[in-house]
């Protein structure tokens, strides 16, 4: 079988160099908080040309603390899409604000800034963008309307590490950024962990305070906080694949140019265009002629892996049915919802597999 994500895969492909620094961590004795997490914060910050960088212990709880970090009052209300992982929206209920849900464009799925205006209220504090699969969103766009509204922009990375918009890095438009470093993620720990980042100075200095019960100094709780802390071990992890990130992102881009030049046009794949720059965290394709659950089927008795992302909006989500206007308020949402069907996708396909895969699809299609 071919797994649509293989984080075994990038161990094996950096063994040596994951070895070293796991083994380096665990000769220190520090283990929490120490000379790793300082260096991954500062070189991750680096790479993204922003200020400042905060390891936390998960990516949701990257989006937590980065609300909490602005303050936001019960019944706030945070403008997010619905087609993205629920922890998105987890964070933002978390918060005790009110996620309002926007509807995404048709060509990279990613929210439509056309439609802000249609969900603006007087409770409207925050919009949450989400680079979803690895395209970035329309932060051009999304910056000014939070501009003209003095809204705030919390971006939600966890599938963008590396994308670019008109020139720059995603995650340095928004007030804050938040990153998850899930094993399957284009820069992924092999476990939980997450980054907070942003270039406002004293945002920074809450969030160190945030993610470890609210300490000003140690022992002194200053206001309430959390234990959400990175993790040393991961850390030293996430430093070696940092080195690496850009050769592995071109390595998924060449990896999808390849599907895409092989796959039948029915078989639309959401991507960036113009100047953005993607990094294919996800190979989605989307037809509305897809009989996905039958494509699935006859994929996996070929031996390759498939997977929806995501296959209910968050809107219908039986935990969030509350916060969202019901079936059909969302029709692009929906469409794409039931149309979405990942195929493989991580830097160290063969090309071999990829071969395997594509002739799996038109092997799957002529049967269909």
């Amino acid at each position: 079988m071919i797994p649509v994500a293989n984080p075994l895969a990038a161990y094996q492909h950096y063994r040596p160099e994951l070895d070293a620094a796991f083994q380096s961590v665990m000769q220190s004795g520090r283990y929490i908080l120490g000379p790793e997490v300082e260096a991954f914060e500062a070189e991750f910050a680096a790479y993204l040309g922003v200020r400042f960088a905060v390891g936390v212990a998960s990516g949701t709880e990257a989006l937590w603390l980065a609300l909490r970090a602005l303050e936001l009052q019960p019944g706030d209300e945070v403008i997010v899409p619905s087609l993205t992982a629920s922890a998105t929206v987890t964070a933002i209920v978390e918060s005790d604000a009110v996620p309002v849900f926007a509807e995404i464009r048709d060509s990279d799925l990613t929210i439509n800034a056309a439609q802000l205006e249609s969900r603006l209220t007087d409770r409207t504090r925050t919009i949450m963008p989400v680079h979803l699969y690895g395209n970035p969103a329309d932060m051009t766009a999304i910056t000014q309307f939070a501009e003209q509204h003095a809204l705030r922009v919390v971006e939600d990375c966890a599938q963008a590490h590396g994308a670019r918009h008109a020139g720059q890095p995603v995650g340095a438009f928004g007030e804050v950024a938040a990153w998850s470093f899930y094993p399957t993620k284009n820069l992924g720990a092999f476990g939980d962990g997450g980054m907070v980042t942003t270039n406002d100075r004293e945002i920074a200095a809450r969030l160190r305070r945030l993610r470890e019960y609210g300490w000003r100094e140690r022992y002194h709780s200053s206001e309430h906080g959390w234990n959400s802390r990175l993790d040393e071990v991961q850390a030293a992890l996430l430093r070696v694949r940092l080195r690496h990130l850009e050769a592995d992102n071109a390595r998924r881009r060449e990896i999808a140019a390849r599907y895409r030049a092989a796959l039948p046009p029915a078989l639309r794949s959401p991507a960036c265009a113009g100047s953005d720059l993607g990094v294919e965290h996800l190979f989605v394709m989307r037809s509305s002629h897809l009989r996905r659950d039958e494509l699935s089927q006859k994929l996996r008795q070929a031996g390759v892996g498939t997977a929806v992302h995501y296959p209910i909006p968050c809107h219908l989500q039986q935990a969030y049915v509350r916060f969202g206007g019901g079936p059909n308020s969302l029709p692009l949402t929906e469409r794409a919802a039931n149309e979405v069907l990942s195929l493989p996708m991580y830097p160290e396909l063969s090309d071999e597999e990829v071969k395997q895969v594509i002739a799996a699809v038109l092997q799957a299609l002529r049967e269909m």
